[in-house]
């Protein structure tokens, strides 16, 4: 079945608030190389506190959400950035955040624990090339 991000991602923001986990199918390839849209699932559970480099699904405008990385954190503000991104940031307030990414589900059944990407984030110079490189290996 498939149900509008608006009502699903409502429904997700729901069962977090009250503790419970959600398992969401990804869409898009903001995060790539590490999730793949429509191939991954994602693990959230709620957060208690967010750190630079988790991964969290943050709702950015009224019915409008990303699932990113956390940058950078100045106060409340938080800013994001998918893996896969080279320039585009987002940002919001940490009361934003909905819940946070645990683990990556792999259509296989693997199940693959979420880093705080500090290497990826250094490597933001280079990224292009590498995600060049990705796009044709996968091809």
């Amino acid at each position: 079945m498939v149900v509008p991000n608006e009502i699903l991602l409502e429904e997700a923001a729901d069962l977090l608030s009250r503790g419970i986990e959600v398992i969401l199918m990804t869409k898009g390839n903001s995060m790539l190389p590490f999730i793949r849209g429509e191939k991954d699932s994602v693990n959230l559970k709620k957060y208690d506190t967010v750190k630079v480099g988790d991964i969290v699904l943050a709702r950015i405008a009224p019915h409008r959400y990303v699932l990113h990385r956390i940058f950078a954190i100045d106060g409340d503000q938080l800013t994001l950035m998918g893996d896969g991104n080279l320039l585009g940031t987002e940002s919001c307030r940490s009361s934003d955040v909905l819940g946070t990414v645990h683990e990556i589900i792999r259509p296989n059944g693997s199940v693959k624990r979420v880093t705080d990407g500090s290497l990826w984030r250094k490597l933001l110079p280079v990224r292009r090339h590498l995600l060049w490189i990705y796009r044709i290996i996968m091809r």
